[in-house]
């Protein structure tokens, strides 16, 4: 198991089982990758089906480490697609994080691949994003029409894409 995948682990125990955030490790302890800053999703699955998944696209915290243990108590809490998960789920889950570049704007749809690039889409202040390599999505349209729903933007309005790629750690 990755040192950020484990360390997305023990922030999602300890919080269910305690209410407890934990802290990052101290620097000397802390991998390359949790030493830098950028955005960071947390993905949940119980039995193969997604369970939570939370993130942000740009850094809010001073590492990634804090990225992680913010995104995977809220990963496992406050998605508003699940209940909170239960202590009772713990030994059930399977733990993954992807590590975002900065998000890039894209001037045609070519310049897109869902298995290689994450999309966001934005309209005003509506946002939505969509990690790559999701399983069920296969074409650039599928993506983009996911991105634009979670988003609550319509087919046909305006949009801004940015692409990004991940680096998925299990």
């Amino acid at each position: 198991m990755h040192p950020l995948v484990r360390l997305a682990k023990r922030a999602i125990e300890e919080y269910v089982k305690h209410g407890r955030v934990i802290e990052p490790p101290p620097p000397e302890e802390m991998t390359p990758e949790m030493k830098q800053e950028a955005g960071v999703f947390v993905s949940i699955k119980k039995n193969g089906q997604l369970r939570g998944c939370m993130g942000t696209f740009l850094p809010l915290c001073r590492n990634v480490a804090e990225e992680v243990i913010r995104n995977a108590i809220t990963a496992a809490t406050e998605d508003p697609r699940f209940p909170p998960i239960t202590e009772d789920e713990l030994d059930e889950l399977e733990i993954s994080v992807d590590v975002l570049s900065p998000p890039e704007p894209v001037s045609d749809l070519s310049q897109l691949d869902p298995k290689k690039y994450g999309v966001i889409v934005e309209s005003g202040w509506r946002r939505g994003l969509l990690l790559p390599d999701l399983e069920g999505v296969d074409t650039v349209q599928q993506q983009l029409a996911i991105a634009m729903a979670k988003a609550g933007i319509s087919p046909g309005e305006p949009v801004k894409i940015y692409r990004f790629t991940v680096n998925r750690y299990k």
